[in-house]
């Protein structure tokens, strides 16, 4: 990230009020003030990187716990049994805050959020060699 603060480099530094859920060295956890149910809470680095591949290992270790421990307060908090984890990367993925962070949305059964896709037939040897091609990427 370039420039100027992100919007939750701001709300992290307190520059912007945020109703606070979790924080630690590495991590912010707050409110979304637009919730799309009860109980949604956004999961920020305080690393300010715009997508997730960008991240520290550090950093990205220190969210992948906090979900967790979120996650698991707000289902015990909330009484709801299901919910949904969102991260997107990059504009054409919906991203339109380009600092890292996740959505946890509690799914109630009157809840109007839906995540659904409609799913393509997997080819095998084209998903053989894409898998040996991506395995190649990672270090």
């Amino acid at each position: 990230m370039k420039g100027e603060k992100s919007l939750f480099t701001r709300i992290i530094e307190g520059e912007i009020p945020s109703f606070k859920i979790y924080e630690n060295e590495h991590v912010y956890s707050f409110l979304d003030i637009n919730p799309a149910s009860y109980g949604h809470t956004l999961v920020v680095p305080k690393e300010p990187a715009s997508s997730l591949h960008e991240l520290s290992p550090e950093s990205a270790s220190e969210l992948g716990m906090a979900l967790a421990k979120i996650s698991k307060s707000i289902l015990e908090v909330t009484g709801v049994d299901s919910y949904n984890v969102i991260q997107n990367n990059g504009s054409e993925a919906g991203q339109t805050v380009f600092h890292v962070h996740f959505h946890i949305i509690p799914k109630y059964p009157h809840s109007a959020h839906q995540l659904t896709w409609d799913s393509v037939k997997l080819d095998s040897e084209d998903a053989s060699e894409l898998a040996r091609k991506i395995s190649m990427g990672i270090v």
